[in-house]
């Protein structure tokens, strides 16, 4: 339900408008300054691949074990820890040594991961008739803070004269802010229904065909997402453009899908089948895919568009199956962490291995054609998650109609 007063309502939405901008912003800076990070660092493709990496890993081990830090903290405690984790890791990435490059991700990519979970759980709870709009909202602009720091990185970095470190840093700004505007909901701290046991519930949802189908989905879209964020620039500067051309494409891409997550959230649940919304999300990847292994730089604002537009609207797509595929908060908990830690853990091996494959065959031919298939498979599991059925975690994990 809804906080009981105006000022309640505008300080609750908020913080998740702040939430939201902090959960993409910090892994977005990276890619477009990939370049200057190898040059003072001297790490491999691998090894700067692993700075997207990191986060993922933590996504993907640290969402099934979300409900323990709401029991606890409550929902509004813990989305508080994302911010401040998120805000601290920020800082201490930005230190010189290498190693807090390293550890520091780790610890936003702690911060981040709470918050991926948690916003549907809220959304669904808070917001149960207006979850498309919601969705939209925070899924939109998680979009337009990766657009925002795909963008300015570089100018931050080179035409300011900041350098590699300031760049990814003045992002924890964006957090403190957050954590400013959170501040009122602490003192809900709500906790989840204790009659839903943790343990029970993802047995339930092992067992349910759909909550796979939505996990895997979830996870190849976000394999395809987290390689275009890390390599898109570094493809587009050996095709020839130069480091602020292409940290600019990659920010075209990410405003696109900002635009593919407002629309498409709002428009897919007004259909109780969104099979037909997959095939056209997923052919539009494939293409756009396909388009950047073509030499030269003319049609590249096309292809960044293309891709940009179709993963907004896949990312919009997955977190609307958490909150349309189960009948209340606790489930859509349990399902959101699932599919993100399941998901997760397939996406986290996208940055490196794109970037090793690169390192192997001296070409972003091979790595590329990986992504076609993964794209080709993100349209099977889309296919089954796009049905018209219901898990719930008291149903013994069969899928409903």
């Amino acid at each position: 339900m809804y906080r009981e007063s105006l000022i309640g309502r505008i300080t609750l939405i908020a913080g998740i408008v702040f939430i939201a901008l902090s959960l993409r912003s910090p892994l977005a800076a990276v890619g477009p300054l990939a370049n200057a990070i190898q040059q003072s660092t001297a790490l491999s493709h691998g090894a700067v691949g692993m700075i997207t990496t990191l986060p993922l890993l933590c996504f993907g081990f640290l969402s099934m074990l979300t409900p323990l830090f709401t029991r606890r903290w409550g929902i509004e405690g813990a989305l508080g820890m994302s911010l401040g984790l998120i805000t601290i890791g920020i800082a201490v990435r930005s230190l010189v040594p290498v190693a807090a490059l390293f550890g520091g991700t780790l610890l936003l990519g702690v911060g981040i991961a709470l918050g991926n979970v948690l916003l549907p759980s809220l959304v669904k709870r808070d917001f149960p008739h207006r979850k498309g709009w919601m969705t939209s909202l925070y899924s939109s602009l998680m979009g337009l803070g990766a657009a925002i720091a795909a963008g300015v990185s570089v100018p931050i970095a080179e035409d300011l004269g900041l350098g590699w470190r300031y760049a990814l840093g003045i992002w924890a700004v964006i957090a403190v802010i957050g954590i400013i505007f959170w501040i009122p909901q602490l003192k809900h701290h709500t906790r989840p229904d204790r009659s839903v046991r943790i343990r029970k519930s993802l047995k339930t949802l092992g067992r349910s065909r759909l909550a796979w189908e939505i996990s895997l989905f979830m996870g190849l879209q976000s394999f395809l997402f987290y390689v275009v964020l890390a390599w898109l620039p570094e493809i587009l500067i050996s095709q020839g453009m130069n480091p602020n051309e292409a940290g600019w494409m990659l920010s075209l891409s990410q405003a696109f899908g900002v635009l593919g997550t407002i629309i498409l959230p709002v428009y897919a649940e007004k259909r109780p089948d969104q099979r037909g919304i997959v095939w056209g999300v997923c052919l539009m990847e494939l293409v756009s895919i396909a388009g950047f292994l073509i030499p030269g730089t003319t049609f590249v604002p096309l292809w960044a568009v293309l891709i940009g537009f179709s993963l907004g609207c896949s990312f919009g797509l997955a977190l609307l199956f958490m909150v349309m595929r189960t009948w209340d908060s606790e489930t859509t908990t349990g399902l959101s962490g699932m599919s993100q830690s399941v998901g997760y853990l397939v996406a986290a091996a996208g940055p490196a291995l794109f970037g090793a494959l690169h390192d192997w065959f001296d070409s972003w031919s091979p790595p590329l054609i990986l992504l076609l298939v993964v794209a080709a498979l993100q349209l099977l599991f889309g296919l089954g998650a796009g049905q018209d059925k219901t898990i719930s975690a008291g149903s013994g994990g069969e899928d409903s109609q």
